[in-house]
């Protein structure tokens, strides 16, 4: 039986350095590196449960740790490092483990004790200078050798990397971002110039680039510095939504960012604008050049189809059109419905917007219909897989994604359709296109011909587009295009206690059925449940006996494909972490896992950036299906689609038993468990509590407290964006 290091009663609260051989990974936290494991101390091989930040380490490498020792009230003595060095194991029960860990792409436990036992305690200096004579290993090949020694180099400057950068919390896939944009000239580069590495590389901020600067001595007046802090207000306004900012309130913030006086800043927001980085609207607001570029391209494409009077559709009696088409329906369409149709027929560009139940469906099946038997060149788009699978079942026709549609580059962050490739259609239909942001609404106005006729159709009501911009809002706004707005909801949808709540919601009406106390109490005959909880630990239990026991007992649903759980935010027992941890346990054994990756086989997934090359994009939610340790590498399926990813492509996917509300936005679940506490407040908005309940296609149930539902109707207070669309449109 293993014995467990015991130190000295009294040192918990004193610093301490200790060192041991990595012999186990318990715990592995890919995102941030944080992790928990087990090491050999001492020559008599006592373990001892250490945990921290630990990048790439692996078992069989010997650990020089600092750190304190505490007491975990469930797991009892551990740990707790602080700063650490590691080394490369010397005797061949280590370097075998150490290779067969997953570490190195091509080498899994089978080759590395074939390396071994060939090479011995010489095996690293074989791989580091005569990696040639791997051709003497069974099995290994030119392919696999020259592969072998491209991960083993590789591997050792991302560790110079990791090793560097992990007192700023960079992240193991960030490094592998620094490596693939800077190669072996990472660690230079980031002493040198660090500020470049913020404004280069997605996801190095400004505050990780400022601590690694005043470091190595750049002065904190250093032009280099106020430039990258002043794009990094801006930078961070767009991750709010915002397109532009006031310049005074611009220079506010970098000012108490940088801890400079604001006529310094003022100087180098001029600068940059004298050098084109930046640009000036009215009223005294700054935005970046390239912000305003996507914005006019909007705006110009928009103009360019609505002036241009040509049109490819045939000759369409609209009168006639519609009343074969409610024929054909067998349906008489309303007044509002015929009016939506008659604009989409007449207008190069025209809105159709509304809630759930007012008839949306009705009407685009029906101009469907017409155009198709009118031959016309149609085409169905829409952001996300889920929003294009829902619009084509709608309609019956084929949809694809935008990104599909626009056909990526391979190796480019451009588009094979643009302006001078443009689609060829006579018809394009865009539904969630509240969910479009200005790069991709940019990306997909420069590609339709002027020729076109163009359908927008989204609900001004949900939640704006996760990226930045208010692209449809501004649209509307402009007064310049056909809007139609829904507003009835039918009789045959209003027995829905879904769609009725949800624009009671609108209305800031506070009805909902009585909340229950049990789960146990409710009919799963209904389609919206209140399940009342008060505290997050009793809200996570309810959620969990839902999911576990009755809704497979009362809908024969799976509980990971037909269940989704949203909440409004990621921290916290009721955030998304949390909760994704907890029913990764529920539904996925920990021997479906593996040592070199947090996902498991049959993990819920969602990517969260856009990945061209795979063609998987932010959002889209897909299943794990298998991991290969010997490459280090997923297989997941994708809106029926599968791929495989490595490493560096996992570290834009999360776990998605539980997103958050934004994240669902233009999705449609069978059912949906929206978590509501008082801890949200800072969420709590009217918008936010609708789109939640409108995800739900069949049963919706609110899992929390009455009092957070009451807050978030009241609070009709949007988050305004500041955006330059609607000026540019206007004038």
């Amino acid at each position: 039986m293993a014995r467990f290091f015991t130190p000295v009663p009294d040192s918990n609260e004193l610093q301490k350095t200790i060192a041991g051989i990595l012999e186990r990974i318990i715990f592995r936290n890919d995102s941030n590196s944080y992790s928990v494991a087990e090491v050999k101390v001492g020559k008599c091989g006592d373990k001892a449960t250490i945990c921290g930040i630990l990048p790439g380490v692996q078992c069989g490498e010997t650990l020089e740790m600092t750190g304190t020792w505490t007491t975990h009230e469930r797991h009892g003595l551990q740990f707790n490092v602080e700063k650490f060095e590691s080394k490369l194991p010397s005797d061949v029960n280590g370097i075998r483990r150490y290779l067969g860990s997953g570490l190195i792409e091509g080498v899994g436990k089978i080759y590395a004790k074939k390396i071994v036992d060939l090479f011995g305690a010489e095996t690293f200096s074989v791989l580091s200078n005569e990696s040639s004579r791997l051709l003497e290993v069974e099995g290994i090949g030119i392919g696999r050798a020259t592969k072998i020694k491209e991960a083993w180099d590789s591997q050792f400057a991302i560790r110079d990397i990791m090793v560097f950068l992990q007192t700023y919390g960079v992240t193991n896939a960030l490094c592998m971002k620094l490596y693939e944009k800077y190669g072996a000239d990472a660690c230079n580069v980031l002493e040198t110039d660090p500020y470049r590495v913020a404004q280069e590389v997605q996801g190095i901020g400004f505050k990780t680039a400022d601590k690694i600067a005043k470091n190595i001595g750049i002065p904190t007046t250093h032009a280099s510095r106020i430039d990258a802090g002043i794009m990094h207000i801006l930078a961070e306004s767009e991750d709010g939504g915002h397109t532009c900012m006031f310049r005074q309130q611009l220079v506010k913030y970098a000012q108490i960012l940088l801890e400079l006086p604001p006529d310094r800043i003022d100087d180098r927001v001029e600068n940059l604008i004298s050098f084109g980085r930046l640009c000036t609207l009215p009223d005294g607001v700054v935005q970046k050049s390239s912000m305003r570029k996507m914005e006019e391209c909007i705006e110009k494409c928009l103009q360019n189809i609505l002036f241009d009077k040509s049109s490819t559709l045939p000759d369409i009696w609209i009168e006639k059109a519609i009343d074969w088409a409610q024929k054909r329906e067998s349906l008489a369409f309303a007044r509002e419905q015929i009016e939506a149709i008659e604009a989409a027929l007449a207008n190069k560009i025209s809105i159709l917007t509304g809630g759930p139940g007012t008839g949306k469906t009705t009407i685009l099946r029906a101009l469907v219909s017409i155009l198709s038997a009118k031959k016309v060149n149609i085409v169905l788009c829409a952001p996300t897989g889920r929003a294009a699978q829902k619009i084509s079942e709608t309609t019956g026709k084929p949809a694809q994604t935008i990104h599909r549609l626009l056909q990526h580059r391979p190796g480019e962050r451009t588009f094979l359709h643009d302006e001078a490739t443009p689609l060829k259609l006579d018809f394009i239909i865009v539904d969630e296109t509240s969910m479009v942001d200005v790069f991709l609404a940019a990306a997909l106005f420069r590609a339709l011909p002027s020729t076109a006729h163009v359908l927008l159709v989204g609900d001004t009501d949900q939640l704006p587009s996760i990226g930045p911009g208010n692209v449809l809002g501004d649209i509307i706004k402009s007064e310049r295009f056909q809007v139609t707005r829904l507003r009835r909801i039918f009789r045959q949808e209003a027995r829905s206690t879904i769609v009725s709540v949800a624009h009671d919601i609108i209305s800031s009406v506070e009805t909902f059925p009585t909340a229950l106390d049990s789960v146990a109490k409710v009919d799963p005959a209904g389609d919206f449940h209140f399940i009342e909880s008060a505290s997050p630990e009793d809200c996570l239990e309810k959620i969990a006996t839902l999911c576990r026991e009755y809704l497979p007992l009362w809908y024969n649903v799976d509980s990971v494909d037909d269940v989704q759980i949203l909440v409004p935010m990621h921290r916290g027992t009721i955030g998304t972490e949390n909760l994704n941890a907890t029913f990764q346990d529920i539904f996925i054994g920990k021997e479906y896992g593996a040592a070199w990756t947090q996902f498991r086989i049959g993990d819920k997934v969602i990517q969260t950036k856009n990945n061209y090359e795979k063609n998987v994009f932010n959002g889209d939610l897909g299943r794990v299906i298998h991991l290969d340790s010997d490459n280090q590498t997923a297989t997941v399926k994708f809106n029926g689609e599968i791929i495989s990813l490595g490493k560096n492509g996992l570290g834009d996917m999360n776990l998605a038993y539980a997103i958050s509300i934004h994240k669902s936005q233009g999705s449609e679940f069978p059912i949906v468990i929206v978590a509501l506490l008082r801890q949200h407040y800072v969420m709590l908005q009217r918008n936010l509590l609708y789109t939640a309940i409108t995800r739900g296609k069949n049963k919706v149930f609110i899992v929390g407290d009455p009092n957070a539902y009451s807050i978030a109707i009241q609070n009709k207070e949007r988050e305004k964006r500041m955006t330059g669309l609607y000026s540019h449109i206007r004038k």
